[in-house]
């Protein structure tokens, strides 16, 4: 028995070695993951404040517990192993994007889950990390040098995009474009390439809502934006007269195609954009959320109702106040130096992110982080922005604060990549 028990002593003290163990943790990113755990408790008690379901705010705890242990089993994981399976997770990616074509569950007139074990999955969260991955490969095998080059990426990004906007997922298929672009620009592009590529969408929504609501000034704006794509050809284009033709014409002929693109949006896409400009035009309709939310956030004042006390979180004024708008209910009852803080727990979160892309082991790692960073920084202020006025309704959540299983367990995943590389990272003495 002695010495079947000193098998035993031995065998477990083999399992469980505390050196190694510390050795194998020493370099997670502890900061991160604190700024992260204080996101999700404000999550957390604002949705049990909502009081939209009981059990909403319990759920969210739950997979806020379960995305901590995949944070630390994606962590444990080399991240350049990724860079050699990139093609495998993009072809899933597509393959569960195609899925939710044939198979998908609608909702709010739109096909945008499948179900997984009876729970609905939301494959167009998970396709943000798939297409973060392989742009990332793409990115790291083949630094933007050249204008032309962007047309690499655009090829790689089509396919997922296009697959979440026929869902129709207007919102998700905007945060695809921002997680490319934040990455080309990392990846060498400059500025300038991006916001020509991307121009002639602006013309073309700006014409399509003149023709919609007749207004003069959005005519003028069409027009000045296209003069000034124009001349950002001539200076930065390497051949000034085709860059002033092939981009002044596209913003031109963006606008007048801008009725047929206006046409393939929904009608819900469409009022979203039309109240963001006037949301008094349908007060008790498109407009309501909008409105709702900008009493809520006007009436918390300066240090709020308090928790639990607001008028309009309370009693329900707010729609999706969970989820979409879930950042007025904050407002509200935690005024505005609660919503201070939690800006800034977000603006340390997006600097630490930078902080780690810029000390990365090397480019792959780099571009991931950054990928990561794009992704949470535009959800977070097209979120915010909707709530007051700056930005049109996308439905896009807040991230680790909005309630939503798909979104938190795909934040987490992402947030285990960038711990994996900081593991890697070469160490700096700035916020380390």
């Amino acid at each position: 028995c002695g010495g079947r028990g000193m098998n035993l002593t031995k065998r477990w003290q083999q399992t469980w070695n505390w050196e190694q163990w510390r050795q194998n943790w020493k370099d997670f990113d502890v900061l991160l993951l604190l700024l992260v755990v204080s996101l999700v408790s404000v999550g957390v008690l604002s949705i049990y404040s909502t009081r939209t379901q009981s059990s909403y705010w319990l759920q969210q705890l739950v997979m806020a517990v379960m995305g901590l242990g995949l944070v630390a089993l994606v962590a444990r994981i080399p991240y350049d192993i990724w860079l050699r399976w990139h093609w495998v997770t993009y072809g899933i990616t597509l393959a569960l994007l195609a899925a939710v074509m044939v198979v998908g569950v609608s909702g709010g007139g739109a096909e945008r889950w499948i179900m997984v074990a009876g729970f609905k999955v939301q494959p167009s969260e998970f396709a943000k990390l798939g297409t973060i991955i392989s742009l990332a490969a793409l990115l790291h095998h083949l630094p933007i040098r050249y204008f032309n080059q962007i047309l690499i990426v655009v090829a790689l990004l089509v396919p997922p995009w296009l697959l979440v906007f026929l869902q129709p997922n207007l919102g998700t298929a905007l945060v695809f474009v921002a997680i490319a672009a934040g990455m080309t620009f990392w990846g060498g592009a400059r500025g300038s390439w991006l916001l020509l590529l991307l121009s002639p969408a602006v013309a073309a929504v700006l014409y399509a809502i003149y023709l919609d609501t007749e207004r003069v000034w959005m005519l003028w704006a069409w027009l000045l934006w296209a003069m000034a794509m124009g001349a950002l050809a001539v200076w930065q284009c390497p051949w000034r007269r085709v860059g002033l033709l092939v981009f002044g014409l596209a913003n031109l002929l963006a606008g007048q195609l801008g009725q047929l693109a206006w046409g393939v949006l929904k009608p819900y896409q469409r009022q979203r954009l039309i109240v963001f400009m006037e949301p008094e035009a349908d007060p008790l309709g498109s407009g309501y959320h909008l409105i709702q939310s900008k009493i809520a956030i006007g009436a918390g004042g300066s240090f709020g109702r308090g928790y639990l006390q607001g008028t309009q979180t309370q009693l329900d004024f707010i729609p999706e106040q969970h989820t979409d708008f879930i950042f007025a209910g904050i407002g509200e009852e935690w005024g505005f130096v609660g919503s201070a803080v939690v800006i800034l727990l977000y603006w340390l979160l997006f600097l630490r992110l930078v902080i780690i892309a810029q000390s990365a082991r090397d480019r792959f790692g780099s571009l991931l982080t950054v990928g990561v960073f794009s992704m949470l920084l535009f959800q977070t202020v097209i979120n915010l922005g909707m709530t007051i006025g700056l930005a049109p309704i996308t439905g896009l959540p807040l991230p680790f604060i909005s309630y939503g299983r798909s979104a938190l367990l795909t934040n987490f995943i992402a947030l285990g990549l960038v711990e994996s590389v900081a593991k890697y990272r070469e160490r700096t003495t700035f916020f380390t």
